[in-house]
């Protein structure tokens, strides 16, 4: 037993010190919080190829140049300012740090672009006398064209409501999909819904998975693909509204139906954000959250930064006025001719 032992203590020791070496660990200071938070992107982060062709971005400058702005001696608050500051270099509405006291975020994700959406417009659409079923509002409009309002992907969807409301729809000649303003939730309802307009299994994408510490460390392209529903399905022209705020899931689903047949996408680019999640932790307990799984349209086009309308449409000021939604009647017209 003491000859086994004997033999076994040096090897532990070994993988303990194997164990140290791989698992590097940061002082919960603002040196090692700056530290840790650098390297968790640089290893994690999926877009640097794609930000260094947009507008030359260097992650290991970024170091340098904020590497300079930390001192030991410097308040959270000051610490989260220059953190987030640098999570900002990489121009991702999809980076997240979270702290007890506050998250930062990427503004101009959402800034540079109009919302595109009113809630006071769209009561005027849907009136007092529309349907819900799984979160779904739908009623006719009066020139006989079906509008739905899918504002969540956060619930299932049951594939019973969901025949219940083609039903309902069926005498229209056409069918609005509107999910502008929809942050995503679950891809399963994302695809539940967006399998009743296909009677085919079709391709809609590719993705990868990170597989190493490098930047260019993926897995090979995997297909997506979407399979009709045995359920009701819909065979007349869908137009489907976006806007900016249209993220995750919801991403997802824009992507879906471009696939699909007779659907024509109106409104503005989407949001973008379909990967799913990585997260991670600072020493000092701040989490930090981003896209860790590159998708792509069935032409391989990344997707993560958003998808671009069949026809951009902006919510005019004149129209608004008028208690008009310019995205709203640019799709009937579509719809009607």
């Amino acid at each position: 037993m003491r000859r086994v032992l004997n033999f076994l203590f040096p090897l532990i020791v070994a993988l303990a010190a194997v164990s140290c070496v791989d698992e590097e660990e940061y002082s919960d200071d603002p040196r090692g919080n700056f530290e840790a938070l650098w390297k968790i992107i640089n290893e994690h982060y999926c877009f640097f190829d794609y930000k260094n062709s947009e507008y030359g971005l260097d992650w290991n400058e970024v170091y340098a140049r904020y590497s300079r702005q930390i001192d030991n001696s410097m308040t959270s608050t000051q610490l989260f300012e220059v953190l987030g500051n640098m999570l900002g270099e990489l121009r991702d509405g999809h980076v997240n740090m979270y702290a007890s006291f506050d998250q930062s975020r990427y503004w101009s994700w959402r800034e540079d672009y109009p919302s595109n959406f009113s809630d006071s417009l769209q009561r005027r659409y849907l009136g007092t006398d529309y349907k819900i079923a799984s979160g779904i509002k739908y009623r006719k409009l009066d020139d006989n064209i079906g509008y739905i309002y899918c504002g969540s992907f956060s619930n299932t969807i049951g594939s019973g409501n969901l025949d219940e409301i083609l039903m309902d729809l069926a005498t229209c000649n056409a069918l609005i999909v509107d999910i502008r303003n929809n942050g995503g939730g679950m891809l399963t309802s994302a695809e539940t819904l967006a399998s009743r307009f296909t009677d085919e299994e079709i391709l809609v994408g590719y993705m990868q998975h990170k597989t190493g510490p490098g930047h260019n460390d993926f897995s090979a392209l995997e297909e997506q693909k979407l399979k009709p529903s045995s359920g009701l399905r819909w065979h007349k022209p869908v137009a489907v509204l976006t806007n900016r705020s249209v993220f995750s899931a919801a991403n997802e689903f824009v992507k879906y139906m471009k696939c699909c047949p007779g659907v024509t996408i109106i409104g503005d680019k989407t949001g973008g954000g379909a990967g799913m999640p990585f997260s991670s932790e600072l020493p000092n307990g701040w989490s930090v959250r981003f896209s860790a799984c590159p998708m792509y349209d069935r032409n391989k086009n990344c997707t993560e930064f958003g998808i671009e309308p069949d026809h951009n449409v902006q919510l005019t000021d004149s129209d608004f006025a008028k208690g008009r939604d310019t995205i709203i009647e640019y799709a009937r017209n579509i719809l009607n001719q």
